[in-house]
């Protein structure tokens, strides 16, 4: 269901709940039991759908993955939570998985915003050589990506504010690597859980 589609449905119940309400001989023919049934049940999802749009708006929102650049860990047609709030609250860390604006300049379809891992924060030094990552000169255990990295790349310099971002399926993705380090201002929010499909749902915890 859209949000647009969310919205329809509210205003219409609320119009139906207050027309039976001006109009209580509309469902005289219920019994009263049931009467209250069917009016406590239109008052839940009305408020449920007004929950569920402070929420999209304001804290979570979802996400679409249309590519392959974050397999295995993300598959095309996985449907995300993102959590929005959380990088007005606390700093990205190493290992988070990140939505966020593509950097001025990027060559990105359209624009869209894109999806990555966290691998290398403000002052840290990035490097890929002979299929393994480097961070600040310490070769990093990624069991969690597709396969080992093909190119070389670095060593660079990550700046302040900002995150260096890889895609797990490292030979199919375009990061950090080619897009540049990201702002912390262009951050969009942290990739919380899997809701779709439903044999792919998943919760994503990487704090220890």
């Amino acid at each position: 269901m859209t949000e647009t589609t969310l919205i329809y449905l509210l205003i219409s119940l609320t119009l139906a709940r207050l027309f039976c309400h001006a109009r209580p001989r509309l469902l005289a023919t219920l019994s009263r039991v049931r009467r209250e049934r069917l009016l406590d049940g239109v008052d839940s999802v009305v408020w449920a759908g007004v929950v569920a749009l402070f929420l999209i708006h304001f804290v979570v929102r979802s996400f679409y993955i249309p590519s392959g650049s974050m397999l295995p860990t993300l598959h095309i047609n996985d449907f995300i939570l993102v959590n929005e709030l959380v990088y007005d609250v606390t700093d990205p860390v190493r290992g988070d998985i990140v939505v966020f604006h593509p950097p001025g300049g990027a060559s990105t379809p359209d624009k869209t915003d894109l999806i990555k891992r966290v691998v290398g924060l403000p002052y840290d030094s990035i490097e890929i050589k002979d299929g393994t990552l480097y961070l600040n000169g310490q070769a990093i255990d990624e069991p969690f990506i597709k396969e080992p990295i093909f190119k070389n790349f670095g060593p660079k310099t990550v700046g302040s504010n900002e995150i260096f971002v890889m895609g797990d399926n490292r030979n199919d993705s375009k990061d950090s690597r080619y897009i540049g380090t990201i702002p912390y201002e262009n951050l969009v929010g942290r990739a919380e859980l899997i809701f779709y499909p439903v044999n792919r749902i998943r919760v994503f915890n990487f704090r220890q």
